[in-house]
Formats: structure tokens, sequence, C-alpha cells
């Protein structure tokens, strides 16, 4: 008697780590005002590199801004200045650990010790007991104004020291012996320390690149790029797209985004000219700003050769709703018609539970409800060869709520998804050689990967007058350019000053539901931002750019760095 085989129950599975952060640096003097680059940089950038050497068999899709690749480059050339040439280092926080003596005194003192609280109470500072000691009496310091009087350069020294050893890469503090001596010191740091500590850092920054371009050479990541700064591209081509998901949504007192579709092409342009240079190749894939889509957007990633492009599910729900299609599963390749690019959406469920909802779960218990779930959707869509499900997310602001900056996670997941019988890691560009047919969607509601719409960058009041501001600092910026007034060198500099005031953090951060000293840092970012616009152009800083544009109340999940994809 013979029986019929089994179904195929192969499903693909891509992780999508997507790598980000704004413009810290300030054009005026090139100093930072904000460590978070070089921070994230020595612990999670090195540390999803890590995990994918220590498992070959594994693989990813990696997504690098090209505004953070170049802050990453940027810091390694000014560490290594410091370190060959005793060049002044030009982010706060390092000079400090540099100088602690020096800092101690300034009038930036407190400010940096206000710095080294900046961390996650449970994960980064009350495990190590010498830390959790100095950030003790650093808050008593700091609740009583004459004590500050009595910050000594030893007390200076020994917390930047232990804030910058708790945001190491969990597998480097484990592995570095010079960490690890550090860690065993528990006190009393000296130069030489400090010195050594200066010299992880600056090696681990210059071995960013290099590792992922190791990793995609050998064939084990994908890697895509966003455009140069980070902007909407749909709000950039027209803020009616909103609407799209939104109809009631408010808009900005302008109508729209002048030359918006000119400057959407220089951000891709630049994005990839930036690529190249770093990685040595041109990407086939774009993870647009934030999975920011609209049809004018695709069209625009069409035209420019890219092959596929990733949004969130909600955008694939209301493009469903919009075009009355209805589907069996999501987990497709998607197409608009007369397009060659194809669109993946992200599943929600699954890279929110990564994103939220596992950091409180023991390591091996989430991965193994991961592993359940992905096994519960192959056997529902067994027999079917052209599906692929997309875990997407942030690959750097989860990590801090996991438990060693989810070590057991990251490592277990990666082995069990890499030896799974039928559950295959793969990436976009595999799956489209493979002949992955695509879905056609009749049309594409607008929207992002948070909640579906685009409403996390327009809409709320605050939001909106920060692109009325940014507007009419555009209208300047073409009358200056059409003048002719401008050398070459200052066309330039205006060029990328506007490009970093365009990208979408400070929209992020404007509204009152996000934290207070969130919104008050990257709103400040913003001003100062198009207030050097202006100076570049010969132009008097607006009134406006001198007073506060939004203020914050609120204590979203995770700090608001990181939302759901759904409601």
């Amino acid at each position: 008697m013979s029986t019929s085989p089994e179904p195929d129950k192969t499903l693909r599975v891509v992780l999508y780590w997507h790598m980000h952060q704004p413009q810290y640096q300030s054009q005026r003097d090139q100093a930072y005002t904000r460590p978070w680059t070089y921070l994230h940089g020595i612990k999670d950038y090195v540390d999803m590199a890590l995990y994918l050497e220590k498992c070959p068999d594994a693989k990813a899709v990696f997504n690098f801004t090209p505004i953070l690749l170049e802050q990453l480059r940027d810091y390694d050339t000014q560490i290594d200045d410091y370190i060959r040439l005793g060049t002044p280092l030009r982010d706060p926080l390092l000079a400090a650990l540099h100088d602690p003596e020096s800092a101690a005194k300034s009038p930036q003192a407190v400010a940096i010790v206000e710095q080294c609280l900046k961390a996650n109470e449970a994960h980064f500072i009350h495990r190590f007991e010498p830390y959790a000691s100095l950030v003790g009496i650093a808050k008593s310091i700091l609740a009583t104004p004459e004590a500050r009087n009595y910050l000594t350069p030893q007390f200076m020294a020994d917390l930047l020291v232990w804030y910058h050893l708790a945001w190491f890469a969990e597998i480097t503090r484990h592995e570095d012996a010079r960490l690890r001596a550090l860690i065993d010191k528990s006190g009393g740091y000296t130069r030489d320390d400090r010195q050594c500590l200066l010299m992880v850092v600056g090696e681990q920054i210059a071995s960013i690149i290099p590792r992922y371009r190791r990793l995609r050479e050998k064939g084990q990541i994908e890697m895509s790029l966003s455009p140069y700064a980070h902007p909407i591209l749909p709000l950039m081509l027209d803020f009616n797209s909103a609407h799209d998901a939104q109809p009631y949504l408010d808009l900005p007192q302008a109508s729209h985004y002048p030359d918006g579709e000119a400057r959407c092409v220089w951000h891709m342009e630049q994005a990839i000219a930036l690529f190249e240079e770093c990685f040595g190749f041109r990407p086939s894939g774009c993870w647009p700003s934030e999975g920011a889509v609209s049809e004018r957007s695709l069209e625009l990633l069409n035209s420019m050769g890219f092959k596929w492009a990733a949004s969130g599910q909600q955008v694939l729900e209301n493009s469903l709703k919009k075009s009355h299609k209805k589907l069996a599963s999501r987990n497709h390749a998607f197409s608009l018609p007369d397009q060659t690019l194809r669109c993946f959406f992200r599943d929600d469920n699954l890279s929110d539970m990564i994103g939220f909802t596992y950091q409180d779960w023991h390591g091996d218990d989430a991965v193994s409800n991961l592993v359940f779930q992905l096994e519960q959707i192959a056997a529902h869509q067994s027999g079917e060869s052209d599906h692929v499900v997309s875990i997407v997310l942030d690959g750097e602001n989860c990590w801090e709520y996991y438990p060693n900056n989810g070590f057991y996670f990251l490592s277990a997941m990666y082995e069990k998804l890499s030896q799974h019988p039928y559950l295959r890691l793969t990436t976009y560009s595999e799956c489209l050689e493979q002949g992955m047919e695509a879905i056609t969607l009749p049309s594409l509601c607008a929207g992002s990967w948070v909640y579906g719409t685009l409403s996390t960058w327009i809409g709320d009041k605050d939001k909106n007058s920060a692109w009325d501001a940014l507007v009419r600092a555009k209208q300047i910026y073409d009358a200056c350019i059409n003048s002719d007034e401008l050398d070459a060198r200052h066309r330039e500099l205006a060029t990328r000053q506007l490009a970093i005031c365009e990208g979408s953090d400070w929209f992020w951060w404007f509204g009152d539901y996000n934290p207070a000293e969130s919104v008050s840092d990257f709103e400040s970012l913003f001003r100062e931002h198009l207030a050097h616009l202006y100076r570049l152009l010969g132009q008097d800083v607006p009134e406006d750019l001198k007073h506060v544009m939004s203020k914050g109340m609120g204590s979203p999940e995770n700090a608001g760095v990181m939302r759901r994809g759904q409601h």
C-alpha cells in the first residue's frame, strides 16, 4: 500500500535588524552632543555581529543607516587620532574619560555625572556592585547642590570607567582580558587604566564596518540601506499620504514639502554612494526610514533599481482592505502593478515579542516559544513553498531590557533556528534568487511599521509645527541656492545640513506622550540643526528657533525608543 509523501513543511525565516542613530554631531564645531552612537557601537553593533560569527550556519539581514555609518567612521578617526597623535577627543564623555580631573572642575561636571546614570538600572547598574555603589553616591551628590563641590577626579574616573564597562558588548566583556582586569580591579582606576579602556573602545568601533563586510562576503548576511539622513519618504513626497490610513489627521499649515521628490532622490543617491564606500557593493534592498512607504516612494525605489523593500504588517492589512483583497497568509513577497520591486511585510506579533515581551522571560523559554510559533505557521502553510516570515526590529534598542544584553536569548535563538529541520534562516535576496513569486497588490495604503500609519511623525500639533519650521527653512535654502550667493563649499555644507534637519528622529520625539528628557534632548537638537542651517546660508536665525517647541510628560514602553507595530 503506497502512501503519499508528506507535504514540504520548510518555512523561510528572515531576521532583519535595523541599526540607526540620528546625527548627534554638531556641524558647527564637530563636537558630539550625545554619546549614543559610540555606546551602541561598543555594545550592540559589535555584539550583533559576534553572534553571527559564532554561529556560522545562521543567516540574517542587517540595515545600517548612512548617517550612522558616517558617525561610526568619525569616531574611529577621532579615537585613532587621539591615541596616535594626542588630538583632543570631540565627544565630551570620552574627553572626560581621558581627563577626569578637568571634567570634575568643568561647568559640565554635573552633566557628565548625569550621563553616567543613564543606563538600565536592573541590567547595567545593579549587575555590577561597584558601579551601583558609585551611582548611589552620584545620586546623593546631585540631590545636594552644595555637595557638588566635592566631586573628586578619582570619583569621576571610577564612575566613567564603570559606565563604559557596563555598556560593552556582552561577548567582548567576557572575552577581552583587559576588560576583565578592569572589572576585577573594581575601582581606583589610573591614567593607564583609562587609556587602556579608550584603546578598547577605539578597537571595537574600528571593527564594526569590517566585521559586517566580512560576514556579507561570506554569504552569511545580507545588507541593506536607508535614505541618507533617515527622512520619511512618503511625507517628503506628499503630506497628504498620511491621510491614506488616517483621513482626518491634522496636517501642517504648509501644503507640501518644497521639491520633496528631488530631496528624496538626493538622500537615496548619497546613501548608495556612502554604502558602496563602506562595504564595497551596491545593495539590492532598502529599508525605507521607519518602514514608511507609499505608492510614490516605492515607485522611486523601483526606478532606482532596488529589488526589494520592507515595511510593517499593518501597512499590508490596510492595503488589502483598501483593495478589497483577501489572503489566507500574509507571509509572501508582494509587488505593485508594473513594478519589479518586491515588498516584504513584518510579522508584528513575533517582532514585538522579541522587542517587548521576551525580555521578561527566561532566554530558553523565549526561544522555545518563538520556535513553537514559527512551527505553527509552518504547519498551516505546509506544502506551499513561497512563504517567508519577516521578523523585523531595531537591532540596538531592546537588548538593554534583557538580562546580559540579550546574550542567552540571542545565542539560543541563532543556534535553534540554524539547526532546525524545517525552519530555514535566509535573506530576502536569497528568496528572490530562488524564484519566490510575488502577489500583486492593486494599491498600497501609505504607512509605516508603527501602527501602519504616519502619525508618529505628523499630525500632532508639535510635530506639525516642526514640519512648518522645516518648510520655512527649506524655502530660505532654495532662495539662497538659486541666488548663487553661496560658494561651492557653503552650498555643499548647507545641503548636508538640510538633510540632517529632514531626518525622522526629530518628529518621532515631538509630542507630550514622550518622556520629558528625551523630548527636551531631541527638540533642542532639531532647533540647533535648523539654526546652523540658517547660519550656513548667511541668514539670521529666526526668533522662534530660540524657544522650546515641544515638551514631554509621558512614560512609554521601553522609554519610547521603540514602538509596537500595532496598538
